[in-house]
């Protein structure tokens, strides 16, 4: 990964989306953990991280979209990408590209 991603909002704002999109993930493996396993633990420190990471990206989504004058069908586009496991690495694939 390179500075320049991260000079600009586009880049924080894809580091992000791909960050909290990991800990989607990974709160699956930890809900198996917590219902198969009896580990609860996991799934509270993960979930709470991806509620964080989700609400950067959601501030962060409004930043961009604004910034980069994205039309409201990709700014929403961007948000239902966010509740859909592998949804932001797909968004960042067709649309979060300069």
């Amino acid at each position: 990964m390179s500075v320049a991603l991260l000079s600009s909002s586009l880049g924080r704002f894809r580091l992000v989306a791909f960050v909290e999109g990991c800990s989607y993930l990974l709160l699956g493996v930890t809900m198996v953990l917590k219902y198969q396993c009896g580990m609860p633990k996991p799934n509270y420190v993960v979930g709470m991280a991806h509620g964080v990471l989700f609400i950067i990206y959601v501030s962060l989504l409004a930043q961009v979209g604004f910034q980069y004058k994205w039309s409201r069908w990709k700014m929403m586009a961007a948000f239902v990408a966010s509740l859909l496991p592998l949804g932001t690495f797909y968004a960042d694939v067709k649309w979060f590209r300069e």
